[in-house]
């Protein structure tokens, strides 16, 4: 019962349910009872009085009087009794009146000694209620809860609108942080909802452009002081080459600082690949490259993503392997509708404390030792952003033994 949605369902339909119940439960004590004695007791008394008046001759069936030699078993009425006694009496009338309870039901009869000395005998009027009162009051209930129900859940959905239009937005925001338009239709919170939503979304879409273009601004201006400082070692004679290192780095930043903004813009369209003839044509690119990447079992697995981004972003992962760890593995797995891509490499790892900051940007092991190897840092940050993009994930782990696993989980298609 975590959910708004059933708790506001379930509130109102308790409420209602409760309103109308005390509602019946008042109608079915009041009606219990039966009418009231001044409804009923005068009408007997000008009944008996006709019967009186008709007599000896015959007496139609409508009066629904029967005769005895005897007044009608039960309990006395008193306060009945005495009241029907003082009415006959008022009226010039001379006669014993009863009024007894029904022995075998609720109700009552009146009986009343005839100048004859014989008993006419009838029922005191009784509304009683209709037969079989607990099927229909379960079916007045049953209909009572259907149509609560029916008002609940139509009123609970238009009160949580503005929550759901909150919670769909925020799944739809992209891997560039920025929320899809929301239509502005509907009641004017979910009007107001949506606008604000709308508002949110242009805001963040400034800052996030002002921000891409800011780093991509930054990456281009760097080339500048670079090509000049690269044309003046060129004079240089002494140091001229750890000058050229240095430039070379300053400009794979650049390089690299520029494809992370042209991955969050850039989003190639999504398809159906067939992954494991993307893993071969990667590990054949790579040895063609000089590095040590070999495959281990592949699955014939298919999944949904941009064929470029997906490309580069396994590429990213075996180079990094394949550079860092000296050589590595590819393994490609079905399990549980999932594609899982292992990549496996023999080199030193990545200290525990280290490995969740690996997909950081510019992140290096160890900068003072690790600048012999080529690369900004940025190649797994690049490679995570365009995985998740399409919905994948993924994790680095030190394997037992020596060396990390890089593994990529889609879902198979």
């Amino acid at each position: 019962m975590n959910s708004l949605r059933r708790r506001l369902i379930l509130l109102l339909i308790l409420s209602i349910v409760g309103v109308v119940g005390l509602a019946t439960a008042a109608v079915i004590s009041v009606r219990g009872g039966g009418p009231p004695p001044e409804l009923t007791v005068p009408w007997i008394a000008q009944q008996m009085e006709l019967v009186v008046r008709l007599l000896p001759g015959p007496i139609p069936d409508v009066l629904r009087v029967q005769f005895t030699d005897h007044p009608a078993p039960g309990k006395v009425a008193r306060a009945e009794t005495a009241m029907l006694n003082d009415i006959l009496q008022r009226r010039g009338f001379d006669l014993l009146a009863i009024i007894s309870e029904k022995p075998d039901g609720p109700g009552q009869t009146a009986s009343v000694q005839m100048p004859d000395h014989r008993w006419a005998i009838t029922d005191v009027p009784h509304l009683k209620p209709p037969g079989r009162e607990w099927l229909v009051l379960a079916g007045w209930i049953s209909l009572i809860v259907a149509g609560a129900t029916a008002v609940s859940v139509y009123f609970t959905s238009v009160l949580i609108r503005p929550l759901e239009m909150l919670e769909a937005a925020a799944s739809k925001i992209g891997s560039d942080g920025v929320l899809a338009a929301v239509p502005e239709v509907g009641s004017a919170e979910v009007k107001a909802t949506a606008h604000a939503l709308n508002q949110l979304s242009s805001r963040l879409r400034t800052a996030m452009e002002s921000r891409m273009r800011l780093v991509a601004a930054a990456g281009h201006d760097l080339r500048t002081p670079m090509t000049r400082m690269r044309l003046r070692a060129e004079f240089l004679d002494e140091e001229r080459d750890k000058w050229l290192h240095d430039l070379d780095e300053l400009d794979r930043i650049a390089d690299s600082a520029i494809r992370l903004v042209r991955e969050e813009v850039n989003q190639d369209a999504v398809e159906t690949l067939d992954l494991r003839k993307m893993v071969e044509d990667i590990e054949a690119e790579m040895v063609s490259l000089g590095h040590a990447v070999s495959i281990g079992h592949l699955d014939n697995v298919s999944v949904r993503a941009g064929a470029l981004g997906l490309r580069r972003a396994l590429r990213n992962l075996i180079v990094n392997a394949a550079t860092h760890g000296k050589a590595c593995s590819i393994d490609l797995a079905l399990a549980d509708r999932r594609a899982v891509l292992t990549i496996s490499d023999n080199g030193p790892g990545i200290p525990p404390d280290l490995i969740n900051k690996a997909f950081e940007p510019f992140f290096r092991v160890d900068p003072g030792r690790q600048q012999f190897i080529p690369g900004a840092g940025l190649g797994l940050a690049i490679a995570k952003e365009i995985i998740e993009r399409y919905g994948g994930t993924v994790t680095l782990e030190n394997r037992q033994g020596g060396g990390l696993a890089q593994t990529v989980v889609f879902a198979a298609v």
